[in-house]
C-alpha cells in the first residue's frame, strides 16, 4: 500500500504531466479531458485531469480554459467559471455556442500537427 506522502508525490508528477500538455495547447485550439489523459499515457483518467485543473491556484497562467468535456462542451464547475471559460475561448477566436459547445472537428488540438 502506498504511503500518503508517496501517493501525493505520484499525484503531483501526474498533475505536472497534465499541466505540461495543457500548456502546449495552442491559442485558438481546444482539447478534451480524455485527450489530455491519453496524451499523458493515462487513458480513461479524464476525471484526474479535471481534478488537476481544479487544483490550480487562483490566477494561474495555465490555459485551463482550452480543456472541454468529451462532447466539446464547457463543463459546469463549482464556483461558476463557465462564463469565464467561454469568454476566454471567444477572445482566442474559438466559436462557442450559447450552450457552451465547441466544434471539436474544427478546433480540436492535434499534437501531431502542432
Amino acid at each position: 500500500m502506498a504511503t500518503p506522502a508517496k501517493s501525493r508525490l505520484e499525484r503531483n508528477e501526474v498533475y505536472q504531466r497534465f499541466y505540461a500538455l495543457v500548456d502546449s495547447i495552442p491559442r485558438g485550439r481546444v482539447a478534451t479531458y480524455g485527450q489530455i489523459a491519453r496524451e499523458a499515457g493515462l487513458p480513461r483518467h479524464a476525471r484526474h485531469v479535471g481534478h488537476a485543473l481544479r487544483a490550480l491556484p487562483p490566477g494561474s497562467e495555465l490555459p485551463w480554459h482550452r480543456v472541454l468535456n468529451a462532447a466539446g462542451r464547457i463543463a459546469p464547475r463549482p464556483g461558476g467559471c463557465t462564463p469565464e471559460q467561454r469568454r476566454r475561448l471567444l477572445a482566442e477566436g474559438v466559436d462557442v455556442s450559447p450552450e457552451g459547445r465547441v466544434d471539436l472537428a474544427r478546433y480540436r488540438w492535434d499534437p501531431e500537427r502542432a
